[in-house]
């Protein structure tokens, strides 16, 4: 037959039947039909034996489109990732990908102690370590400290007090300007 050409590759039997663009596979048991599909350069779906035009560029390079549709958007030269029909637009926006991928996992930052310009590494360490009685302890003491300071600060000055009030006298902020532009 003519329309039939038998195709030998490492010992795999192919009949290929140029009519109808289909291929016979006889690799296993049971003989399997396997269609030559292309895909639409617009929308990149399938187009299978009989759909579609095939349209030549000026420059030679041949386009399958799948439909009329595709056909008269790519005379008219829109972009597929601008059509939200077509699988450029659904790879541009991420759609259809959860099956087939899982979610990436997301690294926690790890905690890196550092010195403060004040203490060191090993101070603000044995700090946090304190417990909470020996830390109120400590807080006590410091207020202690500074009211006894304050005591002797008292008693140097022999009790006298400047009342902030007394010492300046009060001006008004708003002054009344002259009649004119602002």
């Amino acid at each position: 037959v003519d329309s039939v050409s038998i195709v030998r590759n490492i010992g795999i039997v192919r009949i290929a039947c140029f009519w109808c663009l289909c291929v016979f596979d006889f690799t296993g048991s049971a003989a399997k039909m396997v269609i030559a599909t292309e895909l639409c350069a617009l929308s990149e779906y399938r187009i299978y034996p009989g759909n579609g035009k095939l349209f030549i560029r000026r420059d030679g390079k041949p386009i399958f489109l799948g439909s009329s549709k595709a056909f008269s958007l790519t005379i008219q030269r829109k972009k597929p990732a601008k059509l939200v029909w077509t699988q450029a637009w659904r790879r541009l926006h991420k759609k259809g990908l959860a099956e087939t991928t899982t979610k990436k996992r997301t690294r926690r930052t790890n905690k890196v102690a550092r010195a403060v310009v004040g203490l060191s590494l090993d101070d603000i360490r044995s700090k946090a370590g304190q417990k909470p009685e020996a830390r109120s302890a400590q807080k006590a003491a410091a207020l202690k400290e500074i009211k006894a300071r304050k005591a002797a600060g008292k008693a140097k000055s022999g009790g006298k007090q400047f009342s902030a009030a007394g010492s300046f006298s009060k001006v008004p902020k708003t002054v009344k300007r002259a009649a004119g532009k602002r």
